[in-house]
């Protein structure tokens, strides 16, 4: 198989002048793509960026990413690769048809894209590509929807060490539900029906579908063995930090996005999806995120193929 091209989309929101304004997710998508071309061989006019600057022309609204997403996946070919780093909040939110809690990511104008959008992505894919997903948000472990958890649930220690400058890159779901409650005049729970009245068509497919077709979403789609990676800032129950740290010369970002930029630059040869994850949660531990664990979800071939190179080359270095 011919090695293919490769295509990324950098999303970084810092909801400027919000009560939930973030600081380092701009930083941390410039230094992706950075890393992208310099390091991955990324051609720079194939990675998209997409961050709410006062300014911007397009903006990382919920439409407007999972445009982006789908226009990657329908040029996608065997043998490409394609990135999505995704840096700013998320949410855990309760579908009224749903007993569970869904994850979701939290784009500038809270058009949530949830776990079902992803899977459906991931679905269309075609086989012999690949799709690594590194998102730096609350609530990410398990956001591919029915991924196999490959690096999962740490216990954290008692003496854990909360930096000055961190906060949360989450948004209460409660605090989401009042917000679009206030927009719509409805006395309801049911966040989809809020979705659908602001959005319409470019609302979650985890509300636009009936109930029923959500377990193997969508039901002429059914779940497969997929080419879906998803390096996750954090579990599923836990919080994504936004902090300013020492080692980046105090500039603002996010901790697991600085954590895997730190582990690309100390080490020069390939490395495995796996291992990506594992030094990043060391680089955490040592930086006192003790109650942050990235985790890894995809399939067993996926844990250790190499991270951004084509699916023939899997042979992971023998390091970890």
């Amino acid at each position: 198989m011919e090695e293919g091209k490769k295509m990324a989309l950098l999303v970084g929101c810092n909801y400027p002048n919000t009560p939930n304004e973030l600081h380092g997710c701009h930083n941390d998508v410039l230094a992706m793509r950075e890393m992208l071309v310099s390091r991955f061989g990324f051609d720079p006019n194939r990675v998209e960026l997409l961050v709410d600057k006062p300014g911007s022309t397009i903006t990382p609204s919920g439409a407007n990413i999972k445009r982006a997403l789908n226009e990657m996946v329908d040029q996608a070919e065997p043998g490409d690769v394609l990135f999505f780093h995704y840096s700013g909040h998320g949410t855990l939110i309760k579908p009224h048809h749903s007993y569970k809690e869904e994850e979701a990511i939290v784009p500038c104008d809270l058009n949530l894209i949830t776990s079902v959008d992803f899977r459906d992505l991931v679905n269309r894919v075609p086989k012999g590509a690949t799709f690594t997903i590194l998102s730096d948000s609350c609530h990410s472990g398990g956001l591919i929807d029915k991924e196999t958890e490959q690096i999962g649930p740490s216990s954290a220690p008692n003496d854990t060490i909360i930096p000055a400058s961190y906060k949360p890159k989450q948004i209460p779901f409660q605090s989401i539900l009042q917000y679009f409650t206030s927009l719509t005049s409805k006395i309801s729970r049911d966040i989809g029906s809020h979705l659908l009245e602001v959005f319409g068509a470019d609302a979650s497919l985890m509300f636009r579908l009936p109930p029923h077709e959500h377990k193997n979403e969508p039901k002429t789609k059914p779940l497969k063995p997929d080419e879906g990676i998803l390096l996750s800032g954090c579990q599923k129950n836990e919080t994504s930090a936004d902090v300013e740290i020492m080692e980046n010369g105090r500039k603002p970002c996010g901790a697991f996005s600085n954590a895997v930029q730190m582990v690309l630059k100390e080490n020069s040869g390939p490395l495995s999806n796996r291992e990506i994850v594992m030094l990043a949660r060391k680089i955490l531990i040592k930086q006192h995120f003790y109650k942050q664990h990235p985790c890894l979800y995809c399939s067993d071939e996926n844990a250790d193929a190499i991270f951004l190179n084509p699916p023939q080359n899997t042979t992971p270095p023998d390091r970890i």
